[in-house]
């Protein structure tokens, strides 16, 4: 497939994988069990594709491990997130992660952003007011602080900050390796981290009654699998391409989807002020993808 049918399906993938986690959510799936599941089914369709591997360096080992713990943390406070909060104010907020990915992208990758690429984030923070939910009895200054108060806008942020911080030590892995072992080992360790804790957090009780769940609900699982398969190798090849920080920003295109996903599926409000905010972003990543669009990879 080439670059940019991949990049499409990363952009589609993505909301849909929320949709079915938060689907998961309320047929009363723990987030931990949202993320080692789905990872389970990933690991086992790699396992052939170990025979295939060439031989991995010391530097790729360390990037993977690192990546996965980042991996399995901001995915389990992303699903968290996706149960308190609209899908419709999650997905633009993705937005906030090629800001994120910005300083230690300088630090570890050495990729400076362009002042084009600045302007794009000043719209991604402007854009970000249109998707707050205001409450017209409270006075207008006070909608980022209500907005940032907001338990899963606050689970968001934080998945955000380990996601984009994982981005960095992905594509680390990427470049000492290549995009099949890099997904192979992040589903195969990611699935043993993620099973690890279910292990050490759960009671046999809870563990039996996420083991029913599961089975009860294997369809919304296998096709989180599926979107999340998509997504990680949509993700890798284009990190293979692109900078990352502009990698972050082409996929904030799927915000527009995300707020038709929640307003369609999940009666979500605010439709069209979400709207508009999502293509104010949207305005800002392109600036972002502009800018970085003849950078080094």
């Amino acid at each position: 497939m080439t670059l940019w049918l991949w990049v499409f399906l990363r952009i589609v993938a993505n909301p849909f994988s929320n949709v079915f986690q938060k689907i998961l959510t309320r047929k009363t799936a723990d987030p931990l069990s949202i993320i080692c599941i789905p990872l389970g089914l990933l690991a086992i369709a790699s396992l052939p594709a170990l025979v295939w591997l060439p031989p991995l360096h010391r530097a790729f080992w360390l990037n993977i491990s690192i990546c996965t713990v980042l991996a399995v943390l901001g995915n389990t406070l992303l699903v968290e997130a996706v149960k308190r909060s609209d899908l419709s104010v999650l997905g633009p907020i993705n937005a906030y992660k090629s800001v994120v990915s910005l300083l230690p992208g300088m630090l570890l990758l050495g990729e400076v952003p362009r002042p084009a690429g600045l302007a794009g984030i000043a719209l991604i923070v402007a854009g970000s007011y249109f998707i707050l939910d205001k409450n017209v009895s409270e006075p207008r200054r006070n909608v980022f602080v209500r907005f940032f108060r907001d338990r899963g806008i606050q689970f968001r942020f934080a998945a955000l900050f380990f996601s984009a911080i994982e981005a960095v030590f992905l594509k680390k892995a990427l470049r000492a390796s290549n995009p099949l072992a890099t997904f192979v080992f992040w589903s195969i360790l990611g699935f043993g981290l993620s099973a690890a804790g279910i292990g050490l957090l759960f009671t046999r009780a809870k563990m039996a009654d996420q083991i029913a769940t599961g089975r009860a609900n294997w369809k919304p699982f296998l096709m989180l699998g599926l979107t999340t398969a998509l997504m990680q190798l949509g993700t890798l090849i284009t990190f293979e391409a692109l900078q990352v920080g502009y990698s972050l920003a082409l996929f904030q295109t799927s915000t527009l989807l995300s707020v038709f996903l929640g307003h369609r599926l999940f009666r979500e409000g605010h439709f069209l002020e979400r709207l508009i905010g999502s293509i104010i972003m949207m305005a800002g990543a392109a600036l972002i993808i502009v800018a970085g669009a003849h950078g080094p990879s």
